[in-house]
Formats: structure tokens, sequence, C-alpha cells
């Protein structure tokens, strides 16, 4: 069994997963599993990928967890603790199909429930391949202690974010416990909610493309991103305040930011397009809205490594609070080649609707664009000036 805990499964999911069963508690979605890499996977994959997410229907909060959740996680209020103790996973949710080396995967139903299943498929899927496939993890301890030590000697502020797409639970696990040695006040907190209570750290995650998606297929394209974060804002009155810009596009985000949101949040995430531009189009923006850029913050995330992180923070130069989350160079810089894949929002149905519709994400980079291609260009041409 890889998911032997309930909490193992990143932030953002659960605080998502909150925001939706208060705003939008009958809405349906559909999620699906995108190959970018077109791994080729073994014959059987699909049957033991298929053991594995139905290992998971017992899964449940424990007493252990839910009392770390209320301590750490604030901004959740008694309600939602209650609905996460009752919640089981469903797996007749997850739809498992393959043909040959191709695997298909979608995830159906109510979007509240639906949520928390992007983050342990994908996990699932890395380890079970690399297991199948007969491939075992080289000196990764070293490295993640020299990476810690190095993020330290530069003054990095990271948070480990590497649980979709780890090499297993083990490897994320140890090196966790390795970054907490060797990277100090440097480590600000792990994506992973089991992780950061097992090693007591901070649970750290930010709202995801999903959220600002639902909101450009049901009410349009040039109210998504202000309308996402008006309903993030009501949910959290201003705690989990860093907004994700690049869902469609990152100019038409700063047209939507307005002084209200760029007060009350406390700043922004890179996630695709070139880091310094952004990071002078957010410096940029504060200073239009007569804001001290110093007083806010950059979380870059974008596959970023060691090198990346020094070129950023050189250029940053202190203008304006940096920190950097990563992923699958911490938890799969194991000597295999990690997969390249994604699980996003397909379709969505509101509730009302009677059929599901689209849903696209834009990205800042043309090639991560993600959904239905007539969709694409659709809000593409509704965002354009």
């Amino acid at each position: 069994m890889i998911i032997r805990d309930f909490t193992d499964n990143d932030l953002y999911k659960f605080t998502t997963m909150n925001a939706i069963q208060k705003k939008f508690p009958k809405a349906e979605v559909i999620y699906k599993f995108i190959n970018r890499g077109k791994t080729s996977f073994p014959e059987g994959f699909a049957e033991a990928l298929r053991k594995e997410i139905d290992s998971m229907k017992d899964l449940k909060l424990t007493n252990e967890a839910e009392d770390f959740v209320r301590s750490k996680c604030y901004y959740f209020d008694p309600v939602f603790i209650d609905l996460l103790k009752g919640y089981r996973f469903n797996p007749e949710e997850v739809k498992i199909n393959q043909d040959g080396g191709i695997l298909d995967v979608e995830v159906t139903g109510l979007w509240y429930r639906t949520v928390l299943w992007e983050v342990p498929v994908m996990a699932i899927i890395s380890e079970l391949y690399f297991k199948m496939t007969g491939q075992g993890p080289d000196n990764y301890e070293t490295k993640a202690t020299t990476k810690a030590r190095e993020f330290a000697k530069i003054g990095a502020e990271i948070s480990e974010f590497g649980t979709r797409r780890r090499f297993s639970f083990e490897v994320q696990n140890r090196v966790v416990e390795l970054f907490k040695e060797n990277a100090g006040k440097y480590l600000n907190g792990t994506s992973n909610v089991f992780l950061a209570m097992k090693h007591n750290l901070t649970p750290i995650g930010t709202h995801p493309h999903e959220w600002f998606m639902y909101h450009g297929a049901n009410f349009g394209y040039r109210m998504a991103n202000a309308l996402a974060l008006e309903n993030w804002v009501d949910v959290y009155e201003g705690s989990l305040g860093i907004a994700l810009t690049d869902t469609y596009t990152t100019d038409n985000f700063f047209e939507c930011f307005k002084t209200k949101y760029a007060k009350l949040f406390d700043g922004v995430r890179w996630d695709s397009g070139d880091a310094p531009d952004f990071t002078n189009k957010a410096i940029a923006h504060y200073n239009s809205m007569r804001i001290d850029p110093k007083s806010k913050t950059i979380v870059y995330s974008d596959a970023l490594d060691i090198e990346k992180v020094k070129e950023i923070k050189k250029f940053v130069n202190n203008r304006i609070h940096d920190v950097y989350g990563i992923g699958t160079y911490l938890t799969n810089d194991v000597g295999v080649q990690p997969l390249n894949m994604v699980i996003k929002l397909y379709k969505v149905k509101p509730c009302g609707y009677m059929n599901f519709i689209p849903a696209v994400k834009l990205s800042d980079v043309k090639g991560k664009h993600t959904g239905n291609e007539e969709e694409i260009e659709l809000c593409l041409k509704t965002i354009k000036k």
C-alpha cells in the first residue's frame, strides 16, 4: 500500500476542498491525467494502480492528525474538520484504463470530494512506475544534504513541494528529514500534511490553478481572476494569502489585481514563464499601487534547482521578499528520469447546468496550455485586449 495515511496529501488540496464546499458544494467535475512525457507504462500497470486506489477506501483522519490540523491550520473552522473526519475516498470516482503502454485516468464526481484525489493518484503512479520497472534510488541522501546546505548558504527560504512526482514516500520522508537537519531556519515547511506532522513543520500551500479554472469556465474568462480572488478572500479573510497568477496569463492577472487584493494578499506565486520578467512586473505593479514591494512576497515554484534559485535570488537583489517552493528536484533526484505528468481539471458542471463544460488553463508558456483546443482559443480571444 503506497498511500498509508489520509494526510499523505498536499495542504492546498484540503484548503481548496474547504473553499469548494463553502462556495460550490454541488459542482461536479472531471479531472484528466495528462502524460506530458509520453511515458510508456508496463503491462499490468492499470491493474496494479487499481489495487492501490481501491486500498485507500478505508483511510480516515486519525485523532493525531485531527489535533495537528486544528493546531496548525487555524483558518479551518470546526465544521470543516468534522467534514474531514467523516470523509472517505470513493475508488469508484477514479476510472483507469490501459491500452498497451498508454495509461488513461479520469476522476469524476462532486468537486469538493474529488479534489483530494489528484496528489495521491500522481504519487502512486510515480512510485508504482519505478517499482514495476525495477528502478531504485541512488545516492539521494548525500545530494539532499548538499542541497540543503547550499540553500542555507545563499539564504534561500525553501518549502518542499514534491509529493506529486516523488520517487517514493520513503525518499520524500528522508529528504524532508535531511532538510530539517541541514537547512535549519531556511526550511519554511512542506506541502505534505502528514510529513509536516511527522517532522513538526509548518504545512505550506497556496491555491491551485483549478480554483481559477472553475471560475473561468463558470463565470467567463474576463471575470475569472477577480471572482476567484474575491471568493478566496470571502472564505479565508486574508489567511492563505499567496495569489497564483498564471492560469490565464500573468498580464491578465495583474489587470485584475487591484489595490484591494494587492494590499490584502501577502504576495504572488510565479509558476511559469520568465522569472526575471515576472519579478519586474510584480515589483512595478506594487509600486503603481503605492505598496512597498519589500512588504510583499514572491513564491517561485516552476521546476527549480539550486542554480535557478541562485540566478533568481541574485536578480531579485532584496527588492522583494523571495521564497522558493521546490518539488521534483528534492524528492525525485535519485538517478532516474522523473515522470512528466499532471492531473488537471478537464470539465466542470456547475450547479444548475445540464452538461459538463470545458475548463482550460493558459499559463505563461504556450506549451503548458491545458484543455480543449477550441476553448483555449476562445479564452485567448476573450482576454486579449
